[in-house]
């Protein structure tokens, strides 16, 4: 069995190491749902650093055989998860297939790009949910496509209570190496943000579409 906490607190010191999480609760960016948000997270960033890289993909590999048994295939979601599928499908030794945002608007007009192999069972790679929907958009791609979708894996997962409850509603198993509350207890630890600060940032976690406004 792996350590779930371990792996939580590790991932959540690489990712403010890298700064591929920013936390600036003075200083809100603006995410493209027009949020405001005192967090941002940018998990490509991992890619460039070939440590955190191969710890990601090893322990993603060992949540997938885990939580999730045995499975046929990998999926990336586009574009960021795409690069984590396949180094994890490269790990296990399976197929990789990924899943566009869109069809193409030309060719053969694909949505699920790869061989696709209907009846196989899968895992959704992702590097990071939010209210889960564009990864659940992938899930029900694959679905129709005839996949057998054993769940999904994400490096972080800011814990909004919408993508659980749309998780659910899926019914869609998903695991992350890393979650906000893990982030948060690492970072007051070792003072990257006040006492102040974290209970600003799980204000901000509670109603993130209306903070700042």
């Amino acid at each position: 069995m792996f350590n779930k906490t371990e792996i939580e607190q590790q991932v959540a010191e690489f990712l403010l190491q890298i700064k591929a999480i920013k936390l600036q609760p003075d200083n809100p960016f603006t995410w493209a749902s027009g949020w405001k948000a005192p967090i941002y997270c940018d998990n490509r960033i991992t890619l460039s650093h070939p440590t955190i890289r191969t710890y990601i993909r090893q322990k993603l590999t060992v949540v997938i055989q885990e939580e999730f048994g045995a499975i046929g295939c990998i999926a990336g979601v586009a574009t960021a998860g795409i690069p984590q599928g396949v180094l994890v499908a490269q790990e296990l030794g399976l197929p990789f297939i990924y899943v566009r945002s869109k069809p193409k608007d030309h060719g053969t007009g694909s949505l699920i790009e790869g061989e696709i192999m209907p009846g196989k069972r899968i895992v959704v790679i992702e590097d990071l949910i939010s209210t889960g929907k564009s990864s659940l958009q992938a899930v029900e791609a694959l679905r129709n496509a005839g996949y057998e979708v054993a769940g999904l894996a994400a490096i972080f997962n800011y814990g909004f209570d919408a993508a659980t409850e749309n998780f659910k509603q899926a019914n869609c198993k998903f695991f992350t190496l890393s979650n906000y509350s893990a982030l948060l207890k690492y970072a007051e630890k070792h003072q990257y943000i006040s006492a102040d600060d974290v209970d600003l940032l799980r204000k901000w976690r509670v109603s993130p579409e209306t903070w700042g406004q």
